[in-house]
C-alpha cells in the first residue's frame, strides 16, 4: 500500500509563497498521475495540478501562472510551489495519486493566507 505524506504547508500573506512537498513511500511516479487538490470550509475539493508520467503538466485557471506542480525523482516527491498567493488560495491541500481506478490521498496539509 502506498502512502502519501505532505508536508510545507503554514501561514503567509498575501503575494507570499510556499513549497509543498508530497512523498511517496515508494516510487509511483513512472506509473502514477501525480496531482494536488485543495479544499476550503464549505466547498467542494477541487484540482489543482497534476502532472502524469509523461511529465505534462495541467493547472485550474486561478493558479495558472502562479503554481507549478514538478516532481523530484531523487526526494521521491511531488511538489507544489505556491507563489502570488492570494486569500482564496486558502484551504487543505491534499497530495493524490491515480493509477486506472486505483487512487491513494494524503491526510493533507493547511494553508492559510491572510490579506
Amino acid at each position: 500500500q502506498v502512502q502519501l505524506v505532505e508536508s510545507g504547508g503554514g501561514s503567509v500573506h498575501a503575494g507570499g509563497s510556499l513549497r509543498l512537498s508530497c512523498a511517496a513511500s515508494r516510487s509511483i511516479f513512472s506509473s502514477y498521475v501525480m496531482g494536488w487538490y485543495r479544499q476550503a470550509p464549505g466547498k467542494q475539493r477541487e484540482l489543482v495540478a497534476d502532472i502524469t508520467p509523461r511529465g505534462s503538466t495541467g493547472y485550474a485557471d486561478p493558479v495558472k501562472g502562479r503554481f507549478t506542480i514538478s516532481i523530484d525523482n531523487a526526494k521521491n516527491t511531488v511538489d507544489l510551489q505556491m507563489n502570488s498567493l492570494k486569500p482564496e488560495d486558502a484551504a487543505v491541500y491534499y497530495c493524490h495519486a491515480r493509477y486506472l481506478g486505483y487512487n491513494i490521498w494524503g491526510q493533507g496539509t493547511q494553508v492559510t493566507v491572510s490579506s
